[in-house]
């Protein structure tokens, strides 16, 4: 090789490796432009000669454009990663919740609270993971603050479970207390960071944790989310359980399945729009299976309390569709595109209610977009009429708690 053109090719490799982009570009916006300029350049230079194009010549372009993209990999690895928190993390749901997330590569530092005092010994259990998030663990209210410091998105799971014979309604005199408190904290100590609200009634811990937002001077919209993933999570499955035969002749798995699930985490206040499902079917859920499916899918937490016999609730599917639901929010966090989610927002597409489950568009903020509610056929107009009553008890219940306490 003729050592001039060797070091013109490591001088060219190291510019183009070491190109500066704006920092105040959007992540997919830098990308772009990115490998636009890598093109730029590499289109001014003189074509070479047919004689010249050997196999060496091509090994080394080749080589070239993979150590360019080889650093940008790292560029993005090093810059897309954030400090999640976990309150209530020595739970059912918390503990599953945060092996799930201690996997994820966009987590940098994942931080477990808890009152309870095995919360570090969770921490370095987790810590023994070979993934690159460090893990703290936390325990009582005076390593709250350091728990938040920082965080970028706070997820609660805290609270008690329910029990056999036990609603959402009744779990809210312990709950609310235990949103209240923990959200005081986020106010305190990271009120810019985006909260996933796990604890049951969420149709009211929402508006709680809003009241107590409020009252710091640190509400905003956007960053308030009621986490309903797991209805959708259901709804997915039965959905595909009953119509498997079909969707596998349309070589169409069960992750090619979406259904919206909209209104509320409780009961009849929970909406699936089967009528706005994915793929399309040839024969739509209609009639007795129609109202089967609907039901089931709203009694499901009750269904898995009642095979656990008194023994716990929905925590492991739980845990599950909460690590689906911030992983959403953290691909919003850098910048991703086109990031949908079901969520309990404050919202207006109901303008009887402040709250309601719907789908959302989710950015670098936040709730970037609240998106309507679609076609629906009458059975779902219907249930959206039914669920307003109850909507707005539990808003009203969750509201006056907060603000008398």
């Amino acid at each position: 090789m003729d050592p001039s053109s060797s070091s013109r090719a490591r001088r060219r490799v190291h510019s183009l490796s070491e190109q500066l982009i704006p920092s105040s570009m959007t992540s997919s916006a830098r990308r772009r432009q990115h490998f636009q300029d890598v093109r730029a350049r590499e289109s001014q230079m003189p074509p070479p000669s047919s004689s010249s194009l050997t196999t060496s010549s091509e090994a080394r372009i080749s080589t070239t454009h993979a150590i360019i993209e080889r650093n940008d990999a790292l560029f993005w690895k090093n810059k897309e990663k954030f400090t999640v928190a976990v309150l209530g993390a020595a739970g059912g749901i918390g503990q599953t919740l945060s092996l799930l997330l201690k996997q994820s590569p966009r987590i940098k530092a994942l931080r477990l609270y808890d009152i309870a005092p095995i919360t570090p010994g969770v921490a370095v259990d987790l810590s023994h993971i070979n993934t690159e998030s460090e893990v703290t663990g936390y325990a009582g209210p005076d390593q709250l603050r350091d728990a938040l410091v920082g965080c970028d998105l706070v997820i609660i799971p805290a609270g008690i479970p329910r029990k056999p014979g036990m609603t959402r309604d009744d779990l809210f005199k312990i709950n609310a207390g235990i949103v209240r408190d923990l959200t005081v904290g986020v106010a305190k100590y990271c009120p810019n960071a985006i909260l996933n609200i796990i604890s049951n009634p969420v149709n009211s811990t929402v508006p709680i944790a809003v009241e107590v937002l409020k009252k710091y001077n640190a509400f905003d919209p956007r960053k308030v989310l009621g986490v309903t993933k797991l209805d959708v999570v259901r709804a997915e499955t039965f959905v595909y359980g009953l119509r498997k035969d079909e969707l596998q002749r349309l070589r169409k798995s069960i992750s090619d399945v979406t259904v919206p699930v909209i209104g509320g985490h409780a009961g009849e206040t929970i909406i699936p729009l089967l009528s706005q499902m994915t793929p399309k079917l040839s024969k739509p859920f209609e009639g007795s299976e129609l109202q089967n499916l609907t039901t089931r899918i709203q009694n499901a937490g009750t269904e898995v309390v009642d095979a656990k016999a008194g023994a716990g609730s929905a925590t492991l599917s739980m845990a599950l569709a909460a690590e689906n639901m911030a992983t959403s929010c953290l691909k919003g966090l850098a910048g991703e595109s086109n990031v949908i989610e079901c969520a309990y927002v404050s919202s207006n597409v109901i303008p009887e209610l402040p709250f309601f489950a719907s789908k959302v568009k989710l950015g670098v903020n936040g709730v970037e977009k609240v998106l309507g509610l679609g076609a629906m056929t009458l059975f779902e107009e219907q249930m959206v009429k039914n669920a307003i009553p109850e909507l707005r008890a539990s808003i009203e219940k969750g509201v006056a708690f907060a603000q008398s306490s």
